[in-house]
This record gives structure tokens, sequence and C-alpha cells, in this order.
């Protein structure tokens, strides 16, 4: 029987098989990610490594120190220090990794170590905060490590917060507010919760659900915010206790008289269905007119977030005219754009403004500071991060501009966007209140030694 050379052992053969195996490890090594190993900690940005418990991060980065050049100085920061910012730039320019909802999960798994990481105050820090609790509702349905940071910087222990997470939102994420909201006796999770729409009457809902079980509460609360996952504030708890002090029993939110665009969100019945946008159902208009609101109100138009009194929650829920006006607005486009900017325009409503009061703007309400694509270099210089259906991401060159403005919270923010401006604004606020926590007890002692009380 003939012989056939095995065909590796000439030099032709020994050629292709060093090639073939060139090309065989060069795929083994892509589907390791070992070149990611190896040569992408340069073009990495880790948010809080110390605390992932990610076995991507820890295997892939066991070894890993973040740059000592881009540390940032958040005061230097703040000055618009052309260095500082130039550094907030190059991290932006990175690939950033934040920590995912496991990670909250395991943080918030032993509460004692979750209080100590995160240096929660668990008592209030002033009389004048003690006494003017707050109340918040939080509607969110993703990124749990940004809602953490969010309830961290908005956190007093005399406030009340009620978060209201989508039902369709992941398991983990769930999972990691249950446990958050286990390690507070001022924090709970709704009791009643809704698979939220865009743009449906399902938004509305949510917050009504949190408003209902907030009146139940046993804090006495004197206002109530509502926010979402992208949220953040831009005053201390101090600082927005005594800006609410000034409202002596008003709301703060936009009310404007509608345009026509905006009417024909309300004039004409709307389906919810499944569409091929990123949503997976949202309103559509039909050519079905819709009958006048009841009531004969007046409709006006705003933002759906708001800073509400006590008495005006107790009237949106126990109202029948509210009520009826809630169940009209079921088949409207986002009601609850149009739902708070009218029944704060009922006459005989708890802080309401009256139907001849001016327009209440954005920009004139405190509530939320929005940066519109459209309207920069107009009423707002440029956005310095990104944009995201018209709407500014902020970037840490705005710090300065965002808490010097007057208001009182800000949308958008995206930690991988730009993670060092929710650091620094953190940073900034977290100093602020502990200079007016201070100066308030200075003068406190200063009053009581004038009268002789104390020396």
């Amino acid at each position: 029987m003939k012989r056939h050379k095995f065909c590796y052992g000439n030099p032709a053969g020994k050629r292709f098989l060093i090639l073939f195996v060139i090309v065989w490890l060069f795929l083994l090594l892509k589907l390791l990610k070992v070149e990611e190993l190896l040569f992408s900690h340069k073009d990495t940005y880790l948010v809080e490594p110390y605390l992932s418990t990610s076995s991507f991060v820890k295997n892939k980065y066991t070894n890993f120190n973040q740059d000592v050049q881009y540390e940032i100085n958040c005061f230097l920061l703040y000055n618009q220090e052309p260095e500082e910012v130039g550094k907030s730039l190059e991290i932006r320019r990175k690939r950033i990794i934040d920590l995912d909802d496991e990670d909250v999960v395991a943080i918030t798994t032993n509460c004692q170590v979750y209080h100590t990481i995160r240096e929660y105050h668990l008592k209030p820090l002033s009389q004048e905060e003690e006494v003017f609790p707050l109340a918040y509702s939080l509607v969110v349905h993703k990124d749990a490590i940004m809602v953490e940071r969010l309830i961290h910087t908005i956190y007093s222990s005399q406030n009340v917060y009620c978060i209201h997470y989508d039902q369709k939102s992941s398991s983990t994420f769930k999972r990691a507010l249950e446990n958050l909201a286990k390690c507070f006796p001022n924090i709970f999770i709704a009791s009643r919760l809704e698979e939220v729409e865009y743009a449906a009457i399902s938004r509305l809902q949510a917050d009504l659900n949190c408003l209902s079980d907030l009146l139940k509460s046993s804090t006495p609360w004197k206002y109530v915010i509502n926010l979402c996952g992208q949220d953040f504030p831009l005053k201390s708890n101090f600082e927005l206790v005594s800006e609410l002090k000034k409202l002596n029993g008003g709301n703060m939110l936009e009310t404007v008289k509608p345009s026509s665009s905006k009417r024909e969100r309300f004039i004409y019945h709307y389906e919810l269905q499944n569409t091929p946008y990123k949503y997976m159902k949202m309103p559509v208009k039909t050519n079905i007119s819709k009958e006048p609101p009841p009531h004969n109100i007046e409709m006006f138009v705003g933002s759906a977030y708001f800073v509400l009194c006590r008495a005006f929650v107790q009237y949106v829920l126990e109202s029948p005219l509210a009520q009826d006006f809630f169940e009209w607005s079921r088949d409207t486009y986002s009601p609850d754009e149009h739902f708070w900017a009218t029944l704060v325009r009922v006459p005989g409503a708890p802080g309401q403004v009256s139907r001849d009061a001016h327009d209440i703007t954005d920009l004139q309400s405190k509530t939320r500071l929005v940066k519109w694509n459209y309207l920069e270099g107009h009423l707002y210089p440029p956005c310095t991060g990104t944009h995201l259906r018209s709407v500014c991401i902020f970037g840490a060159a705005e710090l300065r501009w965002l808490i010097n403005y007057g208001h009182w919270f800000a949308n958008k923010f995206d930690s991988k966007v730009d993670p060092v401006l929710i650091k620094c604004l953190a940073e900034k606020l977290a100093e602020q209140q502990k200079e007016w926590v201070v100066l308030s007890s200075e003068k406190k002692f200063i009053r009581k030694t004038s009268t002789g009380v104390s020396s």
C-alpha cells in the first residue's frame, strides 16, 4: 500500500502550521479579551471600583490602580480651573465602568456595614430640619447605583422616602432597592406597584400610590417632592428647608396655558398600543374627540415634577373633583404633565395659583432645572455633556452653573456620561449642608447669649 508522507514534514507545511497556530491563538486571545486585560487599563475609568462585586471587574482589574492624574479636586473644578475641567473631559473619553445592580445588592446586604461605608447621618443635624420634615416620592426603573447615590445625597433621618419601582424592572434592580429600603426606618417601597408605560396614566398613578402611602406615614412632613432616577439635588437639605419655609404653604411647580400642540394631548382620545420604538407601549392619538374636562376645569400644562404642600396632596387624594379629573385624564397623552399644573389652579385648592396669574414656566419654577438643546445659547449656556431626546445630560464643566442658578433639583445626570459631576455635586452639597448647620448653631448660641438664656 502506498504511503503518504505527512504534509507538515516539508518546509511549506511547517509554514502553514505556524500560520495556523498564530491565527488560532489570535482568535483565542480575542475570545478571552486578553488584549483588554493587557492594554486597556489606560482607556478605562472605574467608578468606585472598591465597591464592585463584579467578577468581570475583579478578574480584569485586580491590580488596577486609577491613574493619579485623574483624581479630581472638586473645589478646583467648581472654580472652573482649566486643568481640572480638562481632567474631567479626559475621563469622559474613557470607557466608564460603574457599579451594576448586583453591586448595590451586595453593599446593602449588611446594613451596618452599608451605613459605615456611605457615612450616613442617622440623626437630625439641626433643629430647623428636625421640625420641618420633608417627603419624597421616587419613581424609578433602572440603574440602582444612580438611585442609591440620589437617596444618599437627599437623605435626612427626619424625612420620609417612598420608592416606586417599575414592575417591569429587572429582579436584581428590585432586590437592590428592597435591600436599601430595609436599611432605614424612614425609607419604604410603595405598597402598590405599577407597570409604568411611557406618557401613560401609569406614570401618574405611580406617584399617587407613593403620595397615598406617605400621607399614612407617621412622619408629619410639610412638603413632598417627586424625583426620578436621573435627577439630582442642587441644594442641601438645610437650604431646601429654608427655601420651602418661604413658600408659606404654597406650592412650587410649572403651570402655563397650553399651546395648540399641547392641547392635542387631551382633546383627543389616546389608546395604549404596542409601538416599534424603544418603549414597549405608549399612548397613540385617535380621531375620537374627548368631552371637555369635568367640573368646568380650565386646563393648564407643565412638568410632571412638583413640590407640593401636605394640604394640597390631601386635597388631590380626597377631593371628588380631583378624582373625576384623574379618571377623565386616563386616555390622554402624558397626563402627569397637565394633572398637577391644572389642579393647582383650581379655586379653593390649598396653596393654589390663581387662574389669572401669569404663567409659571420651568425656569421660574424651582422644581427642576432642565436644558433643552434648542434653547441653549439663548436661555442658558450650551450643554457640556451630551443630549438625549433634546435634553442635556450635564457635564462637569456645568457644576458651578448648576449650583448657582437657584433651582432646587436638576435633570438629567448619568454616571456613564460624566461620573465627575455627580461626585463633585454630592461633595459640594455635603460641604454646604455642614456650613449651614454650623452657622445655624452659632446664630442660636448668639441669640441665647444676648437674651441671657445661655453664656
